[in-house]
């Protein structure tokens, strides 16, 4: 059995690889090495973070399924944060470079662009379950909480729906970034998620 520091090294290992790019990509833009719009960089960039933390975040149930693994319950509230964290700074990038913090742009901003709406949709989502992902939430809301954060699946929906009318266009990386979701999905299907920890057994044999 691993050593309450191994999990805290564990969870310590996570947190600087979460925030790594997030350094890297503010390195770029000091060193003017993100292209002739940085702000367009960052946005993307920042976007693009937080679906890959969504999804990873999603993968560690059916992940502890098959492996039974601790390590992956002990990171799944700090990802979830941690793309909360990258949703938001893709708004204020958003905000700050698209807007220039002109407010009264907004509004024909969202008649053009309707996919801001999903967006802004999916992120208050996110603010929802990253404020009840504790453990007072949850004997607050006791059986309410499981049900509340299954509304993860609905987020992804969304932001797949939002990247989708972002870069309709070039759906390649979208159809990728689909058929990983699918998947994640799929293993929450009573049927799958019944099979999961047969699958385990018959690895281990």
């Amino acid at each position: 059995m691993a050593s309450p520091r191994i999990w805290l090294a564990w969870r310590l290992g996570v947190f600087f690889a979460a925030l790594a790019p997030l350094l890297f990509w503010g390195w770029q833009v000091a060193n003017h090495a993100a292209g002739p719009e940085p702000g367009r960089y960052l946005l993307l960039n920042l976007g693009i973070g937080a679906l890959w933390l969504l999804l990873l975040t999603l993968s560690l149930t059916p992940l502890t399924k098959l492996t039974r693994w601790k390590g992956f319950t002990l990171i799944r509230r700090q990802l979830g944060l941690w793309t909360l964290a990258y949703a938001t700074l893709h708004l204020l990038s958003y905000a700050l470079f698209i807007l220039g913090l002109n407010w009264a742009l907004l509004g024909s901003e969202l008649v053009k662009r309707p996919y801001i709406v999903v967006g802004m949709i999916a992120l208050i989502g996110l603010i929802v379950l990253g404020a009840t992902s504790n453990r007072w939430s949850m004997r607050r809301l006791g059986k309410r909480w499981k049900p509340l954060h299954k509304f993860a699946y609905v987020i992804l929906g969304l932001v797949l729906l939002h990247f989708f009318w972002v870069v309709r266009a070039d759906l390649s990386e979208w159809a990728a970034y689909a058929a990983v979701s699918a998947l994640i999905m799929a293993t929450r299907l009573p049927p799958v998620a019944h099979r999961l920890p047969k699958l385990r057994y018959r690895l281990s044999r």
